[in-house]
This record gives structure tokens, sequence and C-alpha cells, in this order.
């Protein structure tokens, strides 16, 4: 997360290897035992700041695993039944290649990402190499109006960014789901942004996109709009 715009600091071996002491001193100061996830703003200077800890794996658990090649939730497990970490954990800091993580949700983009639930009736994820869907519905699935509107998480990899992010638009056009308006639409416009693409975006990028459209609908989009 930056916390005010680019030029956006590069995230480089020194740097990842700094905030990964300062996770593991925290988790020590405390004597946390098992899997969590640390926070940090990074501002554009390169400085960063702790935001905080999660006891539990992140909603984006499967991008550390694609780039890391360590399954997470085998180790949570693991450690939750007394076993030593025996991973090298260098390999967690040295990430190989780069991985995008989307989050289908049953809502309306163009109404401020307000819920729409529904009945699922067709659904077929995206599939191939480099390709990760994480679901648990399928058809005839109601999503509900009481709990998180999440129904997957599509992630891709690559060896850059740009084929990641190439990877992903192909995954969420071919990802078929009917009966529900869901934010692929959404997504596909974001993946297509030069300052997404470029990674010279903040965490007021959203919310600029959000007022400069004033409601115009994101299922309208042309080819060319996001590609």
């Amino acid at each position: 997360k930056v916390i005010e715009e680019a030029p956006s600091p590069v995230v480089d071996p020194e740097l990842r290897q700094a905030m990964g002491a300062a996770a593991v001193k925290a988790a020590k100061s405390v004597g946390y035992e098992g899997a969590g996830t640390v926070e940090f703003l990074l501002s554009s200077r390169g400085e960063f700041y702790f935001l905080e800890m999660n006891t539990r794996l992140q909603v984006e658990h499967p991008v550390t695993e694609m780039v890391t090649g360590i399954d997470l939730v085998q180790w949570q497990i693991r450690i939750a039944r007394g076993e030593r970490l025996s991973m090298d954990c260098q390999q967690a800091i040295r990430p190989n290649g780069h991985a995008v993580e989307c989050r289908v949700y049953a809502e309306g983009a163009e109404r401020g990402f307000k819920p729409a639930p529904g009945r699922i009736t067709p659904r077929r994820g995206p599939s191939g190499a480099g390709v990760r869907d994480d679901s648990g519905v399928g058809a005839g699935f109601e999503v509900p109006v009481f709990y998180d509107s999440m129904i997957s998480k599509v992630s891709t990899w690559a060896p850059d960014r740009a084929g990641a992010i190439a990877r992903m638009r192909s995954a969420l056009h071919e990802y078929q789901i009917g009966g529900i308006t869901t934010a692929i639409p959404a997504l596909l416009w974001v993946l297509a942004q030069d300052r997404f693409r470029d990674g010279a975006f903040d965490t007021s990028f959203l919310d600029g996109v959000l007022a400069a459209r004033a409601g115009e609908s994101f299922s309208e989009l042309t080819a060319e709009q996001t590609d």
C-alpha cells in the first residue's frame, strides 16, 4: 500500500529483507506462534510503517504461494499441530516472477460496489497454465445478503508483471457466470489502465476512478477499454 502519490518506490531485496525482519520481530515480541500477516504502509520515499497484524492468512495469500512456491495453508496446519518450521525462510522473501489476484464479487461497481445478491445460474471459472481459481460456489448457489459477497479469487502468475496482467485479463474474459451482477467488468477496466500497468497508483486511485466516471456503467465498456 502506498500512502502518497508516486513515483512508486521499488521493493528491492534489501527493503523486502527489512520488512521481513520487522515482521518477525513484531511476532516474537508478543510470543506469537502460527500463520499470521503483518501489513505495512510504504511511502513514496521507500519508508515503511507498521499498519496492523492479522492472526491469520490474508485473502491474498495465493499471490505469495504462487511467487514463492510455499504452501502457506499446509504450513499453518503443520505448525498448529506442533511441528517446527523447517522450510527455507529466505525462500519467502525471494519471489519468482509476478502474480496478480482479483477478487470476484457479486456487486455493482457503478453503484459504489454495493452487493448484488442473487442465484448463480451457469458458472465456469478460468483455467490454464499460471491460472488459479479459488472458489466454493457453483451453479444454483444463492449469493446471500447477510455475508461477504465474494464468490471466488482468480490469481495468475507469469515471469513478469506485464505477463501476469495479460494472463489475468484473459482469465477474466474466460470467466463465465450468469444470474448475478459481478465486478468483473470493473476489474477488466482497472487492468487496462496505464497507471495500474505501470504501478503508478496509490490508495486513492479507485475513489478517483469512481468519481470521474460519475456512475457510468462498467458493463458497457468496449473491447478497446478492456484490452
